[in-house]
């Protein structure tokens, strides 16, 4: 069941997603970056842009994944809708060149930057979405990326943390959706969760947006 609410939220907040987040920051910004971007990203490092590019981080949390993305020599904006993580990430990588940017999937305005990207990473943000709200958000992103750009998905699977917001999302929904959206996947797979938690589990997806010749075509 691809919409069994996992977890409850506040339906009158802008982003329910991020629902127990600001309470538990002072922890999450210390788990976050006991892992790197190298070994959350493993499966895909060699899907990530080579040359310097532009980078969209949807949910950047403490700004570990974009930190590691600008030292790679791309042009990074983390989009973070939690103050409290927002400051934990602008404080432990102040030496980094990231845009920081307040804003929310689905409707993701990025007013403050506007125009499109090599790359989008969503890292643990995709399940917080209804439904209706993930149709949306995978509309923006398609329309954020360049031809032959990339969506980067991490789907988290299993027991949520108390006074989360969550759905159970399925791998293969998601690509389903990039597909209705033009994105074809490049690249499926599942790892066990990082940390050690009982029954926790990670999907991740690659997506990718048509190239510029075969638009034409």
């Amino acid at each position: 069941m691809s919409d069994r609410l996992a977890a409850d939220g506040d339906s009158t907040d802008r982003a329910r997603g991020t629902a127990g987040y600001a309470r538990a920051a002072d922890a999450l910004a210390v788990q976050y970056e006991e892992v790197t971007f190298g070994e959350v990203h493993c499966d895909v490092l060699g899907l990530v842009p080579s040359g310097p590019a532009r980078i969209l981080d949807v949910g950047a949390g403490t700004g570990r994944d974009a930190a590691a993305l600008v030292a790679l020599g791309h042009s990074v904006v983390a989009v973070e809708p939690t103050t409290e993580l927002r400051v934990h990430g602008q404080r432990i990588h102040a030496g980094s060149a990231i845009d920081w940017v307040d804003d929310v999937l689905p409707g993701l305005t990025l007013n403050q930057c506007p125009g499109r990207f090599d790359a989008v990473f969503a890292t643990g943000v995709w399940m917080h979405l209804n439904a209706e709200e993930r149709g949306h958000a995978m509309a923006r992103i398609a329309a954020l990326l360049m031809p032959g750009g990339r969506f980067f998905v991490n789907l988290r699977h299993g027991p949520v943390p108390e006074g989360r917001h969550m759905f159970d999302v399925s791998a293969a929904e998601t690509a389903e959706l990039g597909a209705a959206h033009g994105l074809r996947t490049v690249l499926s797979s599942e790892r066990s969760d990082l940390h050690g938690r009982d029954g926790v589990r990670w999907s991740t997806l690659v997506l990718q947006a048509k190239n510029a010749r075969r638009a034409l075509d």
